[in-house]
């Protein structure tokens, strides 16, 4: 029958949202720009192209929702694609630290080499004299236990799912949200009491660019399983269909790991 779909895959409706979005996208470099080269209303643009992308970004993924809850669209095809794509993101994200890890071993193991006269690293000592570190079994290790606990929570929030334990599961998932919560703080307070500073040296920077983007994860996490717990609240998830959960907890699950690594490379290792 002529216009009848005959395959399983989501061909998704026309939307302005893609081209807005990239308007939006563009008024805000825009303004980044205009900021950092202190034109008088740069601060004005940066401010309206944030504001644009944030209003892009809620009515975008509020027609995802409504397309994940209308029960037609997200077939065995549609789920298995979707799957692959977040496992691909996480696989990046991977590459994305193992840069921060290279970095940071390149520069304790060889401390000096082209950077030679650049960075205040004397031949063999990590991390360079003068640099006091944080101890790895004070703020860290309460860190550490703050997010492997987290990692138990948002496992009993999906396993309760499952079971189509509804008290159990939006129980899970807030306790979730709020270590996360927890973690942020404790990393905020951790750098405002910090000896060093970001500039302060090649151990600084590689501490800072990979705790700090790691703590930027955490963030980012903690939106997406505080929306899960809000949606959870409306019903929108089934133990059948529960994708939009299901990789929040992935991403969950690997900002832990990510963070075992920092915690033994970086702050006791590289101690």
């Amino acid at each position: 029958m002529a216009g009848k779909q005959t395959h399983p895959y989501h061909i998704v409706d026309p939307s302005p949202m893609p081209f807005l979005s990239t308007m939006a996208i563009s008024l805000l470099a825009v303004g980044a720009l205009m900021f950092m080269h202190e034109v008088s209303y740069g601060g004005a643009v940066l401010s309206g192209g944030f504001f644009a992308v944030l209003l892009c970004m809620w009515h975008w993924w509020k027609d995802v929702v409504r397309e994940a809850n209308s029960g037609k669209f997200y077939t065995a095809a549609v789920q298995h694609g979707l799957r692959v794509g977040m496992a691909l993101f996480i696989l990046s994200e991977v590459m994305f630290f193992f840069a921060f890890f290279f970095s940071f071993f390149k520069s304790a193991l060889l401390p000096v080499d082209i950077l030679d006269g650049v960075w205040p690293v004397a031949s063999g000592m990590w991390p360079p004299e003068g640099v006091e570190t944080f101890d790895p079994f004070d703020l860290p290790l309460l860190n550490t236990l703050v997010l492997l606990l987290s990692g138990t929570t948002v496992t009993w929030a999906h396993h309760a799912l499952l079971e189509n334990n509804r008290k159990d599961f939006q129980t899970g998932l807030l306790l979730t949200v709020l270590l996360g919560i927890l973690f942020s703080c404790t990393q905020a307070y951790e750098y405002h009491h910090a000896a060093f500073g970001f500039k302060d040296g090649v151990y600084a920077s590689n501490f800072y660019m990979a705790t700090g983007f790691h703590g930027f994860h955490v963030m980012v996490g903690t939106l997406f399983l505080a929306v899960c717990y809000f949606r959870g609240l409306k019903g929108h998830f089934t133990p059948e269909n529960h994708l939009g959960f299901e990789f929040a907890a992935w991403y969950w699950h690997f900002v832990d790991v990510v963070w075992l690594f920092l915690f033994i490379c970086v702050y006791w290792w590289g101690r």
